[in-house]
């Protein structure tokens, strides 16, 4: 795939796409996270006198349900750009396209939701096709879907001859391709192992330590016959658990599990809080957040590694009171000097957003499924259509 900077785009239109897919609320817009990581790749088409058509989705509208318009990223744009915008209410509608066509010089040309036609995620050829039309350059910056095959970022490239990546994919593509070196660990949360499987196993060959947290624990505890009381657990994933620790010790590699959780007895709602550890949990207990001893062991096996990489939170974060253990091992490895730390978008970020920040990190992620994909060691959709839109 090639990059903006290959192309020559000086004085050109370019049709991109972002992920524009961001929280809002009574038409504010909640968290800017996403658009703010856009702004390079936009900046760089102003300084060569480009005109720029946007495009993206937001949510899963039912048709063309206003409360998923993009008006809200239109105005937001307009109070950061002193160039001229326009907005569209159709993305596809002859009136949009002829807009896109008239552009001067570094102007900015917004267009409509992409879901509100459903044709955007049947990958259709005829709607790819209508987009098209819209410019003679295509850049797809939009790594937050690259994991999926949406006429926007697939069948679309079989109709530009001259097409790249902006500079958010390409950041994206390059710390989250990780290869085998020393001194890299990786923290693997959330709730379910069967969806961190795939990475569980390709970090076996790749990190010196894994650290586990998060419900997807103690399915891995049980599968050791460690009573986990009422905590969550996946029994149809209990064999594949009990794989992935007897793999790690033939391959002579690190899996830390915590020593010591905080819970509640017989439900989550309940109002006693409590820390216990890991082999001591009583048969109504609830694990729902690491413990302070396990933090404090996560942190010591983290100080002398190179490279950390995270996803998935430690605890039901969604709960103020079971956040502690993923914001403190956030705060304490901003700390660690001369380590590059890379966070591996979705509820991640979320739960370091909640209570922390994201300052201080090497690489945040935009994208929860694919950069997931990728640190799985799987390609990207979108790099399986650029390789075939490449070649026709």
């Amino acid at each position: 795939m090639k990059h903006i900077k290959d192309l020559n785009i000086n004085n050109k239109t370019l049709l991109i796409r972002f992920d524009y897919n961001v929280p809002i609320e009574n038409n504010i817009i909640m968290n800017d996270f996403r658009i703010k990581s856009t702004f390079k790749t936009i900046d760089y088409c102003l300084s060569k006198n480009a005109s720029i058509v946007i495009m993206s989705h937001l949510g899963r509208p039912n048709g063309k349900d206003k409360n998923f318009s993009l008006k809200p990223i239109y105005k937001y744009l307009k109070k950061h750009y002193n160039e001229k915008l326009f907005f569209s209410e159709d993305c596809v509608s002859p009136e949009s396209i002829k807009i896109s066509k008239d552009l001067k010089q570094s102007e900015i040309h917004i267009l409509e939701n992409l879901r509100f036609y459903d044709e955007e995620t049947c990958n259709d050829d005829s709607f790819s096709n209508k987009l098209s039309k819209h410019a003679d350059i295509y850049v797809c910056d939009s790594f937050g879907t690259s994991h999926r095959e949406h006429s926007s970022n697939s069948k679309i490239l079989k109709f530009f001859k001259y097409k790249c990546i902006g500079f958010l994919m390409s950041k994206e593509i390059e710390y989250l391709n990780i290869d085998s070196s020393n001194g890299i660990g990786v923290i693997i949360g959330g709730a379910k192992i069967s969806t961190k499987i795939k990475m569980i196993n390709h970090f076996l060959n790749k990190s010196d330590i894994i650290f586990i947290g998060g419900a997807m624990l103690f399915t891995f505890l049980k599968s050791q016959n460690i009573n986990i009381g009422l905590s969550k657990v996946e029994d149809d994933m209990l064999d594949s658990a009990n794989d992935i620790i007897n793999k790690a010790k033939e391959m002579n590699k690190r899996i830390l599990f915590p020593i010591d959780l905080v819970c509640k007895r017989d439900k989550i709602d309940s109002n006693e809080i409590f820390v216990k550890s890991i082999d001591n949990l009583g048969d109504k207990d609830i694990g729902l957040d690491i413990g302070p001893k396990t933090v404090k062991l996560f942190m010591e096996n983290m100080q002398n590694l190179k490279t950390i990489i995270w996803n998935g939170p430690l605890g039901y974060f969604e709960n103020e009171d079971f956040s502690k253990g993923t914001i403190e091992i956030s705060k304490s490895l901003k700390k660690i000097k001369n380590i590059s730390t890379i966070i591996g978008g979705g509820d991640t970020v979320s739960a370091i957003e909640l209570y922390d920040n994201l300052e201080g990190y090497t690489h945040v992620s935009t994208g929860g499924g694919a950069s997931l994909k990728l640190l799985s060691g799987e390609k990207l959709n979108l790099t399986k259509s650029w390789e075939m839109y490449s070649n026709e």
